[in-house]
Protein backbone atom coordinates (compact mmCIF):
# COMPACT_ATOMS: atom_id res chain seq x y z
CA UNK A 1 0.00 0.00 0.00
CA UNK A 2 1.75 3.55 -0.74
CA UNK A 3 2.41 6.18 1.55
CA UNK A 4 -0.63 8.25 -0.02
CA UNK A 5 -3.05 5.78 0.16
CA UNK A 6 -1.98 5.59 3.79
CA UNK A 7 -2.66 9.09 5.09
CA UNK A 8 -5.90 8.80 3.02
CA UNK A 9 -6.98 6.40 5.49
CA UNK A 10 -5.86 8.35 8.00
CA UNK A 11 -7.49 12.08 7.52
CA UNK A 12 -10.39 9.22 6.71
CA UNK A 13 -10.37 7.74 9.99
CA UNK A 14 -9.48 11.08 12.11
CA UNK A 15 -12.44 12.32 10.57
CA UNK A 16 -14.98 9.77 11.21
CA UNK A 17 -13.25 9.81 14.86
CA UNK A 18 -14.08 13.68 15.22
CA UNK A 19 -17.60 13.72 13.85
CA UNK A 20 -17.84 10.77 16.67
CA UNK A 21 -16.50 12.24 20.03
CA UNK A 22 -19.80 13.78 21.32
CA UNK A 23 -21.07 10.01 20.61
CA UNK A 24 -18.40 8.63 22.10
CA UNK A 25 -18.45 11.19 25.74
CA UNK A 26 -22.51 10.49 26.03
CA UNK A 27 -21.40 7.07 25.52
CA UNK A 28 -18.79 6.94 28.31
CA UNK A 29 -21.82 9.14 31.03
CA UNK A 30 -24.09 6.63 29.89
CA UNK A 31 -22.25 4.01 31.28
CA UNK A 32 -21.39 5.30 34.03
CA UNK A 33 -24.99 5.87 34.98
CA UNK A 34 -25.64 2.07 34.43
CA UNK A 35 -23.51 1.34 37.17
CA UNK A 36 -25.13 -0.52 39.83
CA UNK A 37 -23.90 -1.25 43.48
CA UNK A 38 -22.30 0.25 46.33
CA UNK A 39 -18.41 0.20 47.63
CA UNK A 40 -16.14 -2.16 45.99
CA UNK A 41 -19.34 -4.33 44.97
CA UNK A 42 -20.02 -2.17 41.72
CA UNK A 43 -21.10 -3.28 38.56
CA UNK A 44 -22.39 -2.30 34.62
CA UNK A 45 -25.71 -3.65 34.36
CA UNK A 46 -26.69 -4.66 30.89
CA UNK A 47 -30.22 -5.86 31.08
CA UNK A 48 -31.97 -8.06 27.24
CA UNK A 49 -28.12 -9.29 27.35
CA UNK A 50 -28.28 -12.01 25.30
CA UNK A 51 -30.60 -12.03 22.58
CA UNK A 52 -32.49 -14.27 20.20
CA UNK A 53 -32.12 -15.16 17.08
CA UNK A 54 -35.27 -15.53 14.78
CA UNK A 55 -37.48 -17.74 14.75
CA UNK A 56 -37.30 -18.11 19.14
CA UNK A 57 -38.44 -16.34 21.76
CA UNK A 58 -38.12 -15.82 25.38
CA UNK A 59 -40.66 -17.63 27.15
CA UNK A 60 -40.59 -16.95 30.89
CA UNK A 61 -36.40 -16.98 31.79
CA UNK A 62 -35.47 -19.32 35.07
CA UNK A 63 -31.96 -20.63 35.28
CA UNK A 64 -28.70 -19.77 33.90
CA UNK A 65 -24.94 -21.69 34.50
CA UNK A 66 -21.30 -20.54 32.91
CA UNK A 67 -18.93 -23.51 31.14
CA UNK A 68 -15.47 -23.60 31.59
CA UNK A 69 -15.13 -21.76 28.74
CA UNK A 70 -17.33 -19.10 30.34
CA UNK A 71 -20.30 -19.25 27.75
CA UNK A 72 -23.31 -18.79 29.15
CA UNK A 73 -26.47 -21.39 29.35
CA UNK A 74 -29.93 -20.00 29.68
CA UNK A 75 -32.96 -22.44 30.40
CA UNK A 76 -36.66 -20.74 30.24
CA UNK A 77 -39.57 -22.67 30.94
CA UNK A 78 -41.19 -22.79 27.35
CA UNK A 79 -44.77 -23.35 26.37
CA UNK A 80 -45.45 -26.63 25.99
CA UNK A 81 -47.68 -25.87 22.79
CA UNK A 82 -44.40 -25.31 20.98
CA UNK A 83 -42.95 -28.73 21.07
CA UNK A 84 -40.26 -28.36 18.41
CA UNK A 85 -38.92 -25.05 20.41
CA UNK A 86 -35.82 -25.79 22.15
CA UNK A 87 -35.48 -24.72 26.09
CA UNK A 88 -31.83 -24.46 26.14
CA UNK A 89 -30.17 -21.90 24.35
CA UNK A 90 -26.21 -21.01 24.55
CA UNK A 91 -24.01 -17.55 23.94
CA UNK A 92 -20.72 -16.55 24.36
CA UNK A 93 -19.40 -13.88 26.69
CA UNK A 94 -20.23 -11.56 24.54
CA UNK A 95 -24.29 -12.27 24.09
CA UNK A 96 -23.67 -13.73 20.55
CA UNK A 97 -25.64 -16.50 20.55
CA UNK A 98 -23.91 -20.35 19.67
CA UNK A 99 -26.59 -22.80 19.32
CA UNK A 100 -30.11 -24.30 21.11
CA UNK A 101 -31.65 -27.64 22.07
CA UNK A 102 -33.63 -29.30 24.99
CA UNK A 103 -37.16 -29.55 23.20
CA UNK A 104 -37.94 -32.00 25.57
CA UNK A 105 -38.47 -29.70 28.60
CA UNK A 106 -40.50 -26.85 26.45
CA UNK A 107 -43.28 -26.18 28.93
CA UNK A 108 -41.61 -27.22 32.09
CA UNK A 109 -37.81 -26.07 31.84
CA UNK A 110 -36.38 -25.28 35.00
CA UNK A 111 -32.85 -25.89 36.87
CA UNK A 112 -29.74 -26.51 34.75
CA UNK A 113 -25.99 -26.65 36.50
CA UNK A 114 -22.40 -27.18 35.01
CA UNK A 115 -20.26 -30.13 36.66
CA UNK A 116 -16.66 -31.10 35.02
CA UNK A 117 -16.22 -34.78 35.48
CA UNK A 118 -12.88 -36.06 34.97
CA UNK A 119 -12.20 -33.03 32.63
CA UNK A 120 -15.40 -33.03 30.70
CA UNK A 121 -18.28 -30.61 31.64
CA UNK A 122 -21.95 -31.62 31.53
CA UNK A 123 -25.23 -30.12 31.67
CA UNK A 124 -27.48 -31.10 34.29
CA UNK A 125 -31.39 -30.16 34.24
CA UNK A 126 -34.42 -30.20 35.61
CA UNK A 127 -37.61 -29.72 34.43
CA UNK A 128 -40.83 -29.75 36.38
CA UNK A 129 -45.06 -28.72 35.18
CA UNK A 130 -45.53 -32.05 33.63
CA UNK A 131 -41.49 -32.92 32.52
CA UNK A 132 -41.14 -33.79 36.52
CA UNK A 133 -37.71 -34.84 35.68
CA UNK A 134 -33.82 -34.32 35.77
CA UNK A 135 -31.43 -35.30 33.35
CA UNK A 136 -28.06 -35.19 32.38
CA UNK A 137 -26.32 -34.25 28.70
CA UNK A 138 -23.56 -32.93 27.13
CA UNK A 139 -22.87 -29.22 26.42
CA UNK A 140 -24.00 -30.14 23.10
CA UNK A 141 -27.11 -31.23 23.97
CA UNK A 142 -26.99 -35.10 23.70
CA UNK A 143 -28.89 -37.05 26.28
CA UNK A 144 -27.10 -39.36 28.28
CA UNK A 145 -29.53 -40.15 31.02
CA UNK A 146 -32.93 -39.19 31.83
CA UNK A 147 -34.73 -39.70 35.44
CA UNK A 148 -38.34 -39.57 37.20
CA UNK A 149 -39.73 -39.09 40.65
CA UNK A 150 -37.94 -41.21 43.32
CA UNK A 151 -40.51 -43.58 43.90
CA UNK A 152 -37.95 -45.40 46.08
CA UNK A 153 -38.51 -42.87 48.64
CA UNK A 154 -41.68 -43.49 49.44
CA UNK A 155 -43.21 -39.80 49.30
CA UNK A 156 -44.68 -39.83 45.80
CA UNK A 157 -48.13 -40.71 44.17
CA UNK A 158 -48.36 -43.99 42.16
CA UNK A 159 -47.79 -43.54 39.08
CA UNK A 160 -45.85 -40.26 39.27
CA UNK A 161 -42.82 -41.62 37.49
CA UNK A 162 -43.99 -43.48 35.41
CA UNK A 163 -47.20 -41.34 34.21
CA UNK A 164 -46.18 -37.88 34.62
CA UNK A 165 -48.55 -35.18 34.41
CA UNK A 166 -49.09 -31.47 35.44
CA UNK A 167 -50.60 -32.44 38.79
CA UNK A 168 -49.11 -30.63 41.84
CA UNK A 169 -49.03 -31.29 45.20
CA UNK A 170 -46.95 -32.32 48.22
CA UNK A 171 -46.95 -35.93 47.01
CA UNK A 172 -45.85 -35.01 43.29
CA UNK A 173 -42.32 -34.18 41.84
CA UNK A 174 -41.20 -30.98 40.42
CA UNK A 175 -37.29 -30.43 40.93
CA UNK A 176 -36.05 -27.12 40.84
CA UNK A 177 -32.14 -27.44 40.63
CA UNK A 178 -29.36 -29.16 41.43
CA UNK A 179 -26.25 -29.00 44.00
CA UNK A 180 -23.09 -31.52 43.58
CA UNK A 181 -21.45 -32.98 46.19
CA UNK A 182 -17.65 -34.05 46.48
CA UNK A 183 -17.62 -37.56 46.01
CA UNK A 184 -19.38 -37.17 42.64
CA UNK A 185 -22.91 -37.41 43.48
CA UNK A 186 -25.53 -34.74 43.43
CA UNK A 187 -28.40 -33.16 45.41
CA UNK A 188 -31.75 -32.53 44.02
CA UNK A 189 -33.93 -30.09 45.38
CA UNK A 190 -37.70 -30.90 45.09
CA UNK A 191 -38.65 -26.99 45.43
CA UNK A 192 -42.70 -27.24 43.81
CA UNK A 193 -43.29 -31.14 44.86
CA UNK A 194 -42.89 -33.03 47.85
CA UNK A 195 -40.60 -30.29 49.59
CA UNK A 196 -38.04 -32.88 49.93
CA UNK A 197 -33.80 -33.09 49.36
CA UNK A 198 -33.16 -35.99 47.25
CA UNK A 199 -29.47 -37.45 47.04
CA UNK A 200 -27.99 -39.28 44.59
CA UNK A 201 -25.04 -40.87 43.86
CA UNK A 202 -22.14 -40.55 40.65
CA UNK A 203 -24.50 -42.61 38.42
CA UNK A 204 -27.49 -41.03 39.02
CA UNK A 205 -29.29 -43.56 41.60
CA UNK A 206 -31.73 -42.12 44.57
CA UNK A 207 -29.59 -42.95 47.73
CA UNK A 208 -31.62 -41.04 50.27
CA UNK A 209 -33.11 -37.52 51.18
CA UNK A 210 -34.23 -35.54 53.61
CA UNK A 211 -36.88 -32.09 54.79
CA UNK A 212 -40.81 -31.95 53.69
CA UNK A 213 -43.11 -29.47 54.45
CA UNK A 214 -42.51 -27.46 57.64
CA UNK A 215 -41.58 -23.89 58.96
CA UNK A 216 -37.96 -24.17 59.03
CA UNK A 217 -35.19 -26.26 61.11
CA UNK A 218 -35.13 -28.77 58.48
CA UNK A 219 -38.49 -28.18 57.25
CA UNK A 220 -38.90 -26.41 53.96
CA UNK A 221 -41.85 -24.33 52.56
CA UNK A 222 -40.59 -24.09 48.68
CA UNK A 223 -37.09 -25.24 48.90
CA UNK A 224 -36.39 -23.67 45.52
CA UNK A 225 -32.65 -23.41 45.04
CA UNK A 226 -29.95 -25.66 46.57
CA UNK A 227 -25.84 -25.42 46.96
CA UNK A 228 -22.50 -26.61 48.14
CA UNK A 229 -21.00 -23.86 50.01
CA UNK A 230 -17.14 -25.04 50.26
CA UNK A 231 -15.52 -21.38 50.09
CA UNK A 232 -12.42 -21.02 52.48
CA UNK A 233 -13.00 -20.44 55.84
CA UNK A 234 -15.69 -22.92 56.70
CA UNK A 235 -16.26 -26.42 56.75
CA UNK A 236 -18.46 -27.27 53.78
CA UNK A 237 -22.35 -27.08 54.24
CA UNK A 238 -25.75 -27.79 52.00
CA UNK A 239 -27.45 -24.58 51.39
CA UNK A 240 -30.80 -24.42 50.61
CA UNK A 241 -32.80 -21.08 49.53
CA UNK A 242 -35.94 -21.74 51.26
CA UNK A 243 -38.38 -19.69 49.38
CA UNK A 244 -41.45 -19.15 50.63
CA UNK A 245 -39.60 -19.19 54.92
CA UNK A 246 -37.89 -16.13 53.09
CA UNK A 247 -34.74 -17.44 54.63
CA UNK A 248 -31.62 -19.76 54.13
CA UNK A 249 -31.52 -23.26 55.81
CA UNK A 250 -27.86 -24.83 56.42
CA UNK A 251 -27.02 -28.41 56.47
CA UNK A 252 -24.39 -30.74 57.20
CA UNK A 253 -22.45 -32.71 54.56
CA UNK A 254 -24.80 -35.31 55.77
CA UNK A 255 -28.42 -33.56 55.87
CA UNK A 256 -28.45 -32.82 59.49
CA UNK A 257 -29.65 -28.98 60.34
CA UNK A 258 -27.33 -26.47 61.33
CA UNK A 259 -29.14 -22.70 61.30
CA UNK A 260 -31.32 -20.91 59.55
CA UNK A 261 -30.42 -17.34 58.13
CA UNK A 262 -33.83 -15.10 57.91
CA UNK A 263 -34.57 -11.63 56.46
CA UNK A 264 -34.62 -12.68 52.28
CA UNK A 265 -37.41 -11.41 50.33
CA UNK A 266 -38.39 -15.43 48.66
CA UNK A 267 -34.99 -16.47 47.73
CA UNK A 268 -34.75 -18.47 44.35
CA UNK A 269 -31.10 -19.66 44.29
CA UNK A 270 -27.55 -19.97 45.70
CA UNK A 271 -24.20 -19.61 43.83
CA UNK A 272 -20.36 -18.69 45.37
CA UNK A 273 -17.70 -17.66 44.20
CA UNK A 274 -14.16 -17.32 46.53
CA UNK A 275 -15.64 -15.16 48.55
CA UNK A 276 -19.15 -14.06 47.85
CA UNK A 277 -22.21 -16.30 48.14
CA UNK A 278 -24.79 -14.60 45.53
CA UNK A 279 -28.76 -15.19 45.89
CA UNK A 280 -31.44 -14.03 43.85
CA UNK A 281 -34.18 -12.95 45.62
CA UNK A 282 -37.62 -13.09 43.69
CA UNK A 283 -38.69 -9.70 45.51
CA UNK A 284 -36.64 -7.36 43.29
CA UNK A 285 -33.15 -7.40 44.06
CA UNK A 286 -30.04 -9.97 44.55
CA UNK A 287 -27.66 -9.81 47.64
CA UNK A 288 -23.90 -11.00 48.14
CA UNK A 289 -23.45 -12.72 51.21
CA UNK A 290 -20.04 -12.78 53.10
CA UNK A 291 -18.41 -16.08 54.52
CA UNK A 292 -19.98 -15.59 57.94
CA UNK A 293 -23.23 -15.13 55.48
CA UNK A 294 -23.64 -11.60 56.52
CA UNK A 295 -25.41 -9.36 53.66
CA UNK A 296 -22.58 -7.00 52.11
CA UNK A 297 -24.25 -6.11 49.04
CA UNK A 298 -27.98 -5.10 47.39
CA UNK A 299 -27.98 -5.25 43.74
CA UNK A 300 -30.81 -3.81 41.79
CA UNK A 301 -33.67 -3.45 44.68
CA UNK A 302 -37.04 -2.17 43.40
CA UNK A 303 -38.89 -4.08 46.21
CA UNK A 304 -40.67 -1.14 47.35
CA UNK A 305 -42.22 -0.31 43.85
CA UNK A 306 -43.13 -4.54 43.40
CA UNK A 307 -44.26 -4.81 46.69
CA UNK A 308 -46.73 -2.20 46.44
CA UNK A 309 -47.78 -3.25 43.05
CA UNK A 310 -48.36 -6.56 44.50
CA UNK A 311 -50.74 -5.17 47.11
CA UNK A 312 -52.46 -2.71 44.89
CA UNK A 313 -53.27 -5.37 42.14
CA UNK A 314 -53.52 -8.24 44.36
CA UNK A 315 -50.43 -10.19 42.74
CA UNK A 316 -47.16 -9.35 40.39
CA UNK A 317 -48.36 -6.92 37.30
CA UNK A 318 -44.79 -5.62 36.30
CA UNK A 319 -43.42 -8.53 35.51
CA UNK A 320 -45.98 -8.77 32.72
CA UNK A 321 -45.64 -4.84 31.49
CA UNK A 322 -42.03 -4.46 29.91
CA UNK A 323 -42.63 -0.62 29.84
CA UNK A 324 -42.65 -0.59 33.12
CA UNK A 325 -39.04 -2.34 34.04
CA UNK A 326 -36.80 0.27 35.04
CA UNK A 327 -32.94 0.69 33.86
CA UNK A 328 -30.47 -0.59 36.83
CA UNK A 329 -33.24 -2.23 38.70
CA UNK A 330 -34.56 -5.93 38.72
CA UNK A 331 -37.97 -7.42 38.64
CA UNK A 332 -38.05 -11.21 40.23
CA UNK A 333 -34.44 -12.65 39.96
CA UNK A 334 -35.20 -16.28 39.59
CA UNK A 335 -31.44 -17.64 39.34
CA UNK A 336 -28.00 -15.80 39.38
CA UNK A 337 -24.16 -17.32 38.54
CA UNK A 338 -20.92 -15.90 38.81
CA UNK A 339 -18.86 -16.63 35.41
CA UNK A 340 -15.14 -17.34 35.45
CA UNK A 341 -14.69 -13.34 35.76
CA UNK A 342 -16.89 -13.04 38.66
CA UNK A 343 -19.18 -10.82 36.83
CA UNK A 344 -22.88 -11.86 37.35
CA UNK A 345 -25.70 -12.82 35.07
CA UNK A 346 -29.29 -12.94 36.51
CA UNK A 347 -32.44 -14.90 34.93
CA UNK A 348 -35.66 -13.25 36.05
CA UNK A 349 -39.46 -14.88 36.25
CA UNK A 350 -40.85 -12.35 33.89
CA UNK A 351 -43.42 -12.93 31.16
CA UNK A 352 -41.00 -11.89 28.16
CA UNK A 353 -37.88 -13.22 29.62
CA UNK A 354 -34.45 -11.31 30.66
CA UNK A 355 -31.18 -12.40 31.26
CA UNK A 356 -29.17 -9.46 32.39
CA UNK A 357 -25.05 -9.14 32.58
CA UNK A 358 -23.59 -7.19 36.03
CA UNK A 359 -19.82 -6.78 34.53
CA UNK A 360 -17.74 -5.96 37.88
CA UNK A 361 -16.37 -2.37 37.70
Amino acid sequence: MSSSTHRRQFLKTAAIAAACAPAIITAKRSAAQDVIGSGEYQYRCEHMFPQLPAPFTWQITHNVAVDPDNRLYVIHEGDSKLADHPSIFVFDSEGTFIRAFGQQFQGGGHGLEIRVEDGTPFLYVSGYQQVKSIAKMTLEGELIWQSYAPMASGVYAKGEASNPARIWGRDRFMPTNFAFTPDGGFLVADGYGAFYVHRYDANGKWVSCFGGEGDGKGKFNTPHGIWIDSRDGGDEAIVVADRANNALQFFTMDGQYQKTVPGFGLPANIDTNGQLMLVPELVARVSLLDRHHNTVATIGDDRERVLADKEKSKGFTIRTDESRWEQGKFVHPHDACFDRDDNIYVAEWVSTGRVSKLTRV
